[in-house]
């Protein structure tokens, strides 16, 4: 599985690392991006339900 986070698209709701915190954290500006080395989801079983929390949709998820 592949992550994309559209960084444009982000507003820094932090919803993804407040649901997945094992997959996605925030950067010094307050926008998503992932953890170092998950950039597959580690298997997240939250991982589907932090994509749907985005309040801008900002990530998407794409079988490899």
């Amino acid at each position: 599985m592949r992550i994309t986070i559209d960084t444009d698209v982000c507003v820094g709701a932090g919803q993804c690392a407040l649901t997945a915190p094992g997959v996605f954290t925030q950067d010094d500006d307050g926008f998503s991006e992932l953890l170092p080395g998950r950039e597959d989801g580690a298997g997240d079983p939250l991982l589907r339900e932090a994509v749907r929390a985005c309040p801008v949709q900002a990530i998407t998820l794409a079988d490899d």
